[in-house]
């Protein structure tokens, strides 16, 4: 098996390709030892000294390392964890463990507004996302503020910290939301 790594935009962040499917459906997003324990390759890879999170995308990993341990130190253990995980045939999550990692909006919106959040969850999924993604991350629609126009976004994975992660939001997301949906005045990271 040969995993090929990526840099992404965030330098304390790698992307891992195994070369087959990480993920069927959706993201997961690992922010500590904790929520990686329903993941035994999350939990694998946070038992590596320097690691701080790890993303699963539909077929990649990226890892985030703190930024006082260096790549050289963690990228073989990593390496190691993913090829020996994908090669035993293990599952990638615990029986009865979920795998997606929530940051969808589950609020009710009806008439225009419907039609203004399908809108934007289109424009999302078609034209951001699969861009996003190419960097290591995601990008997920939080809600919608009908009254001030504002958008609410997760950015995950790679993209969640990055230092560019803010001027994505600002020039290429929100640019793109205000053409096409008018209704959008401003586009925000939610916490």
């Amino acid at each position: 098996m040969f995993i090929q790594t990526e840099a992404t935009p965030n330098p304390e962040v790698l992307k891992f390709l195994p070369g087959k499917a990480v993920l069927d459906d959706g993201t997961r997003d690992f922010r500590s030892p904790e929520e990686a324990a329903s993941s035994p390759l999350a939990a694998e890879l946070f038992e590596i000294t320097g690691v701080t999170r790890v993303f699963y995308g539909p077929d990649f990993i990226t890892v985030g390392k703190h930024a006082s341990v260096d790549w050289p130190l963690v990228k073989a253990p990593i390496l190691a964890a993913i090829m020996d995980h994908f090669t035993s045939g293990r599952p990638l999550f615990a029986e009865g463990a979920a795998t997606e990692g929530g940051g969808h909006d589950e609020g009710i919106y009806e008439g225009d507004t419907a039609q203004i959040v399908a809108e934007i969850k289109d424009l999302l999924d078609t034209r951001i996302r699969p861009a996003v993604a190419q960097d290591g991350g995601d990008i997920l629609f939080n809600r919608f503020d009908v009254e001030t126009g504002v958008v609410w976004l997760n950015m995950r994975g790679a993209c969640s910290g990055c230092p560019s992660s803010s001027a994505t939001l600002k020039a290429g997301v929100e640019n793109m939301l205000k053409h096409y949906v008018p209704e959008v005045t401003r586009v925000e990271q939610a916490l």
